[in-house]
């Protein structure tokens, strides 16, 4: 009986794991396969026979593809460190309950929790601010999240009380307190937030629609918009080679350079992330 419930279980598993895998292996096997081979296939190719990067060669030698993607790099990068100061650094003097203003701040902050602004008093305000059309538009809307500033709070809160105590008796200042000791007892809840804004930042897609008018600031996700999910061909203009590639094998590769660069980061914080989750999971 156990061995069969078992195997059920591994069943289940292994088609979930396949529901998640091959349509990701379809997408990066597209954009390497040939013409013929995506002829062939109907547009959608699981293991190519020939293997070509001129797909890749076409968007990174034109102008579009790269400059959307400087675009969204520079949002990420950006936004991540501003939204990761300002939420590390609200939600410590929310922490700190000998602080007079600390309550009311925190209702806002729950408040923020709890009602988010429209779109049109959002975009009336941006625009009141003159930061249509920049890339401005689309970090300092999301600059901060209430969720992550409880999340942040409730951690610091947990920090034992007598180790602050210790180190403002010793002659520490509360700068010194919160670089020295406070920041290196949350790497790995930092990580995780900062993972959850780099993501949030990079897929950065309603904000940019709503604030960018030049197309040539657009970041990845927009160009990804137009081309892969509005279907809008990729001509000689936005490749850098007048023989153009399928534009499947395009549009798939649209998609896998939009994925990978958080793939590729994901690894070297994942040990901070697991832990982070865990102590969220504990003490949050």
């Amino acid at each position: 009986m156990r061995g069969a419930v078992s195997a059920t279980k591994g069943l289940l598993l292994t088609i979930c794991c396949a529901l998640v895998v091959v349509p990701f292996v379809g997408i990066v096997s597209t954009s390497l396969a040939t013409r013929e081979q995506i002829v062939r296939s109907g547009g959608f190719v699981i293991i190519p026979d020939e293997v070509t990067f001129a797909a890749y060669r076409a968007l990174f030698t034109g102008g579009v593809v790269p400059r959307a993607v400087a675009v969204s790099v520079f949002i990420t990068l950006v936004g991540t460190a501003l939204s990761l100061a300002s939420t590390t650094l609200l939600a410590y003097g929310l922490s700190c309950p000998r602080e007079n203003p600390h309550r009311p701040v925190l209702m806002l902050v729950v408040g923020a929790l709890l009602f988010t602004p429209g779109i049109i008093p959002g975009y009336l305000t941006i625009d009141l601010l003159g930061l249509i059309n920049s890339y401005w538009a689309v970090i300092l809307p999301v600059v901060v999240s209430a969720f992550n500033v409880v999340i942040l709070r409730a951690f610091f809160m947990e920090i034992p009380a007598e180790l602050v105590e210790s180190a403002r008796i010793d002659g520490a200042s509360d700068r010194q307190i919160f670089s020295r000791i406070v920041l290196p007892l949350s790497k790995a809840v930092l990580s995780v937030i900062g993972l959850f804004y780099a993501v949030g930042y990079w897929n950065a897609f309603f904000g940019a629609l709503l604030y960018l008018n030049d197309s040539a600031k657009w970041p990845i996700q927009l160009v990804l918009r137009t081309y892969v999910v509005n279907q809008q061909q990729l001509g000689v203009d936005q490749v850098g080679t007048a023989e153009l590639p399928p534009q499947e094998a395009l549009q798939m590769a649209i998609l896998v350079i939009s994925i990978v660069p958080i793939l590729l980061v994901y690894p070297f914080i994942q040990r901070h992330f697991t832990k982070g989750v865990l102590v969220g999971a504990v003490k949050g």
